[in-house]
């Protein structure tokens, strides 16, 4: 696909990533893309494999359950009129829609006596339907949310002894980065693993013909997406290296392009193992550490970064990022 074409619609993305929470017209999403808003639809449509209008209410009810899940103190209308719902109503219809549970039923999943049994009598969801993916409210949580008490106990015991046996980290550090700026790849499958390592190979490829060389590299992944709410490959993810300072003068085209990691506080968490289950990972930070942590997170997408390369090593080294700001 051409390349500049590329280039505009990640000017969309971002624009609607900005506002989702607004009112977003055809008009405003297609002058930030510097497209004519007469055939902008068909543009996005022919890159994005789906319309503008259920891009946006895919992406809000995406962020919305997240919320969900990360701020159990926030009512579920405050969420629904926080994130551009009109109604509390029609968050809850839409949600119902789309992943084949209420609201309540994606907040607290243990409320549901048989999940499995449930998506089988309940109508289908969208995410189903139209994407394939089958969904369980459970697959939000960390495995041992979702049972009692003792048996949670039991569990993060084993899980802190298995991690001890192999030498894993299990703390969470907050850290003050300044702000670093990188070349950047967008893959165009997503979070799906050919994807990931075709742009891996293309970014360092291209970072060495700029001088920097493949053993120098610093690499990070921006992950827009939560996996369990979003298909594999609609998911965002952007493959991103160190520039060092020497090569912060160089112009790159489309569609590479260059972006920077801000300054600020993060929240930094180890993890080392097979790929898949890192969202393990990632949700075992948002049930336990933060809630308790006297932050919340920023509106900055998780970052990764890499500490070995899992094309040839078979698993996945690396420091979790999270971009911090005080509650």
């Amino acid at each position: 696909m051409n390349s500049v074409y590329l280039a505009r619609i990640q000017q969309a993305l971002e624009y609607i990533e900005t506002n989702l929470n607004t009112h977003l017209s055809l008009s405003d999403v297609a002058k930030a893309s510097h497209f004519s808003e007469f055939h902008f639809h068909r543009i996005f449509k022919g890159v994005m494999d789906e319309t503008l209008n259920d891009y946006i209410g895919r992406r809000r009810m995406e962020r919305a359950v997240n919320k969900l899940m990360c701020y159990p103190e926030h009512s579920i209308t405050h969420i629904a009129l926080e994130s551009g719902f009109s109604s509390s109503a029609n968050f809850a219809k839409a949600v119902k829609l789309y992943f084949g549970f209420s609201p309540s039923e994606l907040r607290d999943p243990s409320k549901l006596s048989n999940q499995s049994d449930k998506t089988k009598n309940s109508k289908i969801g969208k995410i189903q339907s139209k994407y394939g993916k089958v969904f369980l409210p459970s697959d939000l949580y960390p495995t041992q949310v979702i049972k009692n008490d003792s048996e949670q106990q039991q569990d993060a015991a084993e899980l802190e002894i298995k991690s001890l046996q192999k030498g894993e980290k299990m703390d969470v550090k907050v850290k003050n980065l300044s702000e670093q700026k990188v070349i950047k790849l967008a893959s165009v499958g997503g979070y799906e693993e050919s994807a990931i390592y075709q742009t891996w190979g293309q970014l360092i490829d291209f970072a060495q013909t700029r001088g920097i060389e493949e053993s120098n590299q610093q690499r990070f992944a921006f992950c827009y997406d939560n996996p369990v709410l979003t298909p594999l490959n609609k998911c965002r993810y952007e493959a991103a290296i160190i520039m060092p300072e020497a090569a912060q003068s160089t112009r790159v085209n489309a569609p590479y392009f260059i972006a920077s990691i801000p300054a600020g506080q993060y929240a930094v968490h180890y993890y080392k193992g097979p790929g898949a289950e890192a969202i393990q990972a990632h949700l075992h930070f948002y049930s336990h550490w933060l809630p308790q942590s006297g932050y919340e997170p920023d509106h900055f997408p998780v970052i990764e970064h890499y500490l070995n390369d899992a094309r040839v090593d078979g698993f996945v080294e690396m420091e979790i990022y999270i971009k911090l700001k005080a509650l």
